[in-house]
């Protein structure tokens, strides 16, 4: 059994390669700081209802095998694509990047990635005691 069979783990393995993109067009908007005309870029928020419905809508295919066709609208992997965001402010040579702004989407990156590690290593133990032998200490 793969752990990729497992919705939870699926979602979770979505969610944090969605937010290691997040992290990455961020730390580009970071390093645009000082380019003329920059306009910072941001992802589409990441959904897990939205996740759910791709991968088992009402009515569609299941998908149970790596072969089988997905049903329409789902992706594999993460498929994420940079929107341009509404700028706070702009300066005289047209660079929209606010660096605190910026700052504050990392860490919040940042910590919502460590919940989602942190979850996906919590499913894991309780699949680790699930699987053991009763009666075994450990």
């Amino acid at each position: 059994m793969d752990l990729a069979d497992i919705p939870l783990f699926s979602m979770l393995r979505n969610r944090m390669g969605y937010l290691s993109e997040k992290q990455h067009v961020i730390s580009e908007n970071v390093a645009n700081a000082s380019t003329p005309g920059y306009a910072p870029h941001d992802l589409k928020a990441f959904s897990f209802q939205a996740k759910l419905q791709a991968v088992a809508g009402p009515g569609s295919m299941a998908v149970t095998q790596a072969g089988h066709m997905l049903p329409p609208g789902a992706k594999r992997g993460v498929n994420v694509k940079p929107v341009k965001t509404k700028d706070s402010e702009t300066t005289m040579d047209g660079n929209s990047v606010v660096l605190e702004e910026e700052m504050t989407k990392l860490t919040d990156a940042r910590m919502d990635y460590d919940a989602a590690v942190s979850f996906y290593q919590k499913s894991l133990d309780i699949l680790k005691l699930a699987i053991r032998r009763p009666g075994t200490g450990a």
